[in-house]
């Protein structure tokens, strides 16, 4: 029984007592479970004396009944509190003897109530954009290219850029060749950035047929350390350029990608792209909404979650910054703006949950899958995706915490107000991606 409390903020520290005629009781009650499955010598199963069954199991018994009866403690305790932990509490026994009273401290955190938000009162940008009919024909282009066809050219034929240009190059420091820096028959488009600043624009103009020298100088960030900043030469030849040749946007091509027709194809990108916009403007509503939250709402926040929050972000920080050193990385962990940041994402995790829960937010089986159907579809192999998530119930868990947190802020955004912007198409995608 939890008999003394020390209570500051959000954070408990109580005392209680398990007496030892109850925790003994427990340990047997254990025991005897135990002993309807052990097998001993010279014993039938299940019917190992319970004296036996003391002198080889009774401190792992013992530690299951400490934690039965704690957590009976602490249960009734947050009940009768009406309290609901941010975490798992510290336990502490220190000098306990079988035998003995034991005498237990917890300390533990607890979650915030949710102060009143008035979210009518809260006034959020709408920007709104005409549809940009060049974006129309920008989309259509890329339906051409996407089926376009090389065909090779003659040898009077100058290479231009976005064309493919198949050669033998090899490359030399000084008068010596380099490793890695010789292929055969390969194809390089050119303009595509495949290869280093300036080699692909010297390229360009030339015939099949040609033998010549490309001169360029590696970056002085280049991987290999032995090329980096060095000027070099590239002996090559070209043996064939071949020219994409783009087919006519016509309804035939349009039925290719699943239309009947121009018109319809055309009003089919309308469609995605107003949709697009729209999702443009809803982030960044969703943005400077949180932005408000976090700014007007007034909570203190549990330690627990702020130190776990800034604990995940210092491990990301150190896998993403372990393939350099500190004299290469510019940027350095900042203590005291990574723990503001971590205060952020836990208030605003906590409003959301809270809101969200008090509003009867739900993520649906369908709202699941169409999220993992959304990431599967990014993915060259989608079936890898579906099966990550079916053997992995963290990472499913996680995922409709998300959701959760998603719906939770879009069912905000109906209370809020709205004031719309008129803005350029290029303007909706400029906003930074939701925090």
């Amino acid at each position: 029984m939890i008999k003394k409390e020390k209570i500051k903020g959000l954070h408990y520290s109580v005392n209680g007592t398990i007496a030892a005629a109850d925790l003994q009781a427990a340990a047997d009650e254990i025991l005897l479970e135990y002993g309807k499955k052990v097998k001993m010598p010279g014993f039938r199963a299940g019917k190992v004396p319970l004296s036996i069954l003391r002198q080889k199991y009774n401190a792992s018994a013992y530690g299951e009944a400490i934690d039965k009866l704690m957590n009976k403690d602490l249960n009734d305790y947050i009940a009768d509190k009406k309290i609901r932990l941010a975490g798992a509490p510290k336990a502490d026994m220190d000098g306990w003897e079988i035998g003995k009273d034991a005498e237990y401290s917890l300390d533990f955190d607890i979650l915030p109530s949710l102060p009143e938000i008035d979210l009518e009162k809260i006034t959020v940008t709408k920007k709104v954009a005409d549809l940009d009919e060049k974006e129309v024909d920008t989309a259509l282009e890329n339906i051409r290219k996407s089926r376009s066809i090389a065909e090779k050219q003659d040898e009077k034929y100058k290479a231009q850029n976005g064309d493919i240009a198949v050669i033998d190059f090899k490359g030399f420091v000084g008068d010596t060749a380099f490793e890695g820096g010789e292929a055969k028959k390969h194809h390089l488009t050119l303009g595509s950035g495949a290869f280093i600043p300036g080699f692909e624009d010297q390229i360009i103009g030339h015939k099949t047929g040609d033998k010549f020298d490309v001169n360029v100088k590696f970056p002085a960030d280049y991987h290999a350390e032995n090329l980096a900043g060095q000027d070099a030469k590239f002996e090559v030849e070209i043996h064939a350029i071949r020219k994409h040749i783009l087919p006519e946007l016509n309804d035939e091509l349009a039925k290719q990608v699943g239309q009947e027709s121009v018109d319809a194809l055309k009003q089919h990108i309308r469609n995605i792209l107003t949709e697009q916009y729209a999702d443009a403007a809803q982030r960044e509503m969703r943005n400077e909404l949180l932005d408000t939250l976090a700014d007007k709402v007034k909570m203190e926040l549990p330690e627990t979650l702020v130190e776990q929050e800034l604990n995940m972000a210092k491990s990301e920080f150190e896998r993403s910054h372990s393939h350099c050193g500190d004299a290469k990385c510019e940027h350095k962990w900042d203590e005291k703006q990574e723990r503001k940041d971590a205060e952020r994402r836990v208030k605003l995790g906590l409003i959301l949950a809270e809101w969200g829960t008090q509003n009867k937010v739900e993520v649906s089986r369908e709202d699941l899958q169409q999220a993992i159907w959304a990431e599967a579809a990014r993915y060259p192999d989608p079936k890898q995706v579906f099966e990550f998530y079916n053997k992995n119930q963290n990472a499913l868990a996680m995922l409709r915490g998300m959701l959760f947190e998603r719906k939770a802020l879009d069912a905000m955004l109906t209370h809020v107000k709205t004031k719309e912007k008129k803005v350029k198409a290029d303007d909706l995608f400029k906003q930074a991606p939701v925090k």
